[in-house]
């Protein structure tokens, strides 16, 4: 750190550069980090609106599944900002989701018997809804521990106007094409 400079202030003349964040690698593990997070909250909100009537403690389970709905839509917004911290937060509250979707799966099924009162979907097709979001979820803690790996976080500096001198696609020193 140069003496007399605060943390996150830049040199003049000189710009802050998110290397890691240009790799295609990167790009791509955001993106299926995204769509697997709003996945998850479209599949939750179905589940939620299907099965309220049914769901065990009422409206509260429908809350707290709702609650579940607006933090994985909140949770897609920050990472497609590039927001690397929220994704430990994202992969352990998949796994609580993953062993609610565990325990509560059969219980969906088992109520495809006579006598039960029945949701805005087949109870059947809700257990198989929550069957796949517990299978999301795995898939997306294993996306969100790849993705937090990955440093997306890591600033350098580098003189302003020389982007074009970094990364994939520059062009070699006398600016000559390289055979491939």
């Amino acid at each position: 750190m140069i003496d007399g400079m605060a943390v996150g202030e830049v040199r003049p003349g000189y710009e802050l550069w998110r290397p890691n964040r240009e790799k295609s690698g990167s790009v791509t593990t955001k993106f299926v980090i995204v769509l697997l997070l709003l996945a998850t909250a479209v599949l939750a909100a179905v589940i939620t609106i299907c099965g309220w009537s049914l769901l065990k403690g009422g409206g509260s389970m429908g809350t707290v599944c709702a609650i579940y709905v607006i933090l994985y839509a909140f949770f897609a917004f920050l990472v497609a900002r590039w927001s690397r911290g929220i994704l430990p937060v994202a992969a352990a509250l998949s796994m609580i989701l993953v062993i609610f979707c565990a325990v509560g799966a059969d219980s969906w099924f088992a109520r495809e018997k006579a006598g039960f009162d029945e949701a805005l979907l087949s109870s059947s097709l809700i257990g198989l809804l929550v069957v796949i979001l517990g299978l999301l979820q795995i898939v997306l803690i294993a996306f969100a521990l790849y993705g937090f790996n990955q440093e997306w976080h890591v600033e350098e500096e580098r003189p302003i106007g020389s982007g074009e001198d970094y990364g994939a696609g520059a062009a070699p020193g006398d600016g000559a094409p390289q055979p491939a």
